[in-house]
């Protein structure tokens, strides 16, 4: 699966429209089913987890959907890239 990196300065334009965790849920959405982004369930992952880390509760059973596709391994770096991600915003 190909991996697309979001950089900051894509992170800065969309640092209004992510302030609320629905964005967050909307964007794993958007990365789970290939919307208007290729497919990337690592990416999906990561963005729900990050919609569940702000209180959006409707995404663990979504996250826990796209988990069940996933190797450990892919799942591990989703749980990283999350981290990261909540460390540095």
């Amino acid at each position: 699966m190909a991996r697309y990196e979001t950089t900051s300065a894509e992170m800065a334009g969309l640092a209004s429209a992510l302030a609320a965790p629905e964005a967050f849920f909307e964007l794993g959405m958007m990365y789970a089913s290939g919307r208007s982004v290729p497919a990337d369930l690592v990416a999906a992952h990561k963005w729900l987890n990050v919609a569940v880390a702000r209180g959006f509760k409707p995404a663990v059973e979504r996250r826990a959907e796209i988990a069940r596709e996933m190797s450990a391994a892919e799942i591990a770096e989703a749980q990283r890239e999350a981290r990261l991600f909540l460390t540095r915003h």
